[in-house]
């Protein structure tokens, strides 16, 4: 085979893997838009399910507070909160409500899930479903309640809203603009085309024994837990479902050192676990299974800066060999740009996110920096350091 046909066939190929991802979301809406008539089924009325709320702190507990108040006002009776509060000074964490239990584990842990078990080996009682809520979230009253609604459907797996809870930045509002675009084709379009949404790290529900039959044989350190968990959970022939009204208020990002280290331990983890999506993807065609074969295509997907910035590179180039292929990628870039805007207007965005768009290469910069830390990143920290002071809790 002549050398130059094969580098122009890889080239090919490698535009295509990149490229699809620009389309990738409008075609599911497509679909979505074709199914969207269907009418939702509904849930049989059932009797509260039991639910231990493990709320997981590393180092700090400044927020702690606010989010136990948030929790206990719950419109849900019947569950148990659990603080796992790892490497904390926990001499002001004092609640005199009996639904909360605070543990400070003797030894660091350092990892989220060993957290996560550390609590459910201390369950007070056998909590047929947990949720798992971060150190800095607020929830809705009624997060409970939405949960259920895809449990009695008979899910054992369901993620929430993590909406944002502050937008006094400029990072903070582009972080939320991010996420809704992920929740919106991430979440509820990919779950309503047949496939499962992706896990958001918080804000997210299972039956404690499908948690435990994922992960209670797995010893998981640095970020990302939720990619492996999403991954054992749809390749044991589950679906993660998409609950848009279980909402949890999360903070974003506000400062640029803070955005740099939170996104390069999680451009860390997409390096380390994005070969997931190859297995699931050759599984989903091997057993005609479509749930396995398009979330796998999405866990190929690489972070969005990364797929925008060598699409650009990609048109630019072919700007010098190949016009017309230029022209596809401009086209590309168009529907994901309309896709994106679609996203924020369908969601009635905050007007402070949309006045922070101008802000989006300032954003992707910050991001092509957290690129040089993606080696060391989770020896930076475990966790985001918080700055915002809730508001949303009185």
């Amino acid at each position: 085979m002549d050398i130059q046909y094969l580098i122009e066939l890889l080239w090919i190929f490698f535009q295509i893997a990149v490229g699809y991802n620009l389309v990738l979301p409008f075609l599911m809406l497509v679909i979505y838009a074709i199914f969207s008539g269907k009418k939702k089924q509904q849930a049989p009325n059932k009797e509260e399910a039991d639910y231990a709320i493990i709320v997981t702190a590393y180092e700090q507990t400044t927020l702690i507070p606010s989010v136990i108040k948030s929790l206990l006002q719950l419109r849900y009776s019947n569950y148990l909160i659990y603080i796992v509060a790892d490497k904390c000074d926990v001499s002001e964490l004092k609640f005199e409500d009996e639904r909360v239990i605070v543990l400070r584990p003797e030894e660091v842990l350092s990892s989220n899930t060993r957290s996560h078990f550390y609590a459910i080996q201390r369950f007070k009682r056998p909590h047929e479903r947990l949720t798992i809520i971060d150190s800095d979230n607020l929830v809705d009253p009624n997060y409970l309640n939405a949960l259920n609604e895809y449990f009695d459907l008979g899910f054992s797996a369901v993620q929430g809203v993590r909406d944002a809870k502050n937008l006094d930045t400029l990072y903070a509002a582009l972080d939320g603009a991010r996420d809704i675009y992920y929740h919106f084709y991430d979440g509820k379009v990919l779950f309503n085309v047949g496939s499962s949404a992706t896990l958001a790290g918080s804000g997210m529900a299972f039956t404690t024994k499908l948690y435990n039959d994922c992960l209670a044989h797995q010893d998981i350190t640095g970020a990302g837990f939720d990619k492996i968990l999403q991954k054992e959970i749809v390749e044991r022939g589950y679906r993660i479902a998409f609950a848009e009204t279980a909402i949890v208020y999360d903070e974003k990002t506000s400062k640029s050192d803070q955005l740099v280290n939170q996104r390069a331990r999680w451009i860390n983890t997409w390096f380390k676990y994005f070969s997931f999506g190859f297995g699931l993807v050759g599984k989903g065609i091997i057993q005609f299974n479509w749930n396995k074969l398009l979330f796998g295509l999405i866990l190929l997907r690489p972070p969005l800066f990364i797929f925008l910035l060598i699409g650009l590179f990609c048109m630019l180039l072919n700007l010098i060999f190949s016009p017309f292929i230029a022209f596809i990628w401009l086209l590309g870039f168009v529907i994901f740009v309309l896709g994106f805007l679609f996203a924020l207007a369908i969601n009635k965005t905050d007007a402070r996110i949309y006045q922070s768009l101008w802000g989006i290469p300032k954003f992707i910069f910050y991001q092509v920096l957290s690129l040089l830390k993606v080696r060391n990143a989770n020896k930076h920290s475990v966790a985001t350091k918080h700055f915002h002071t809730d508001k949303k809790a009185n």
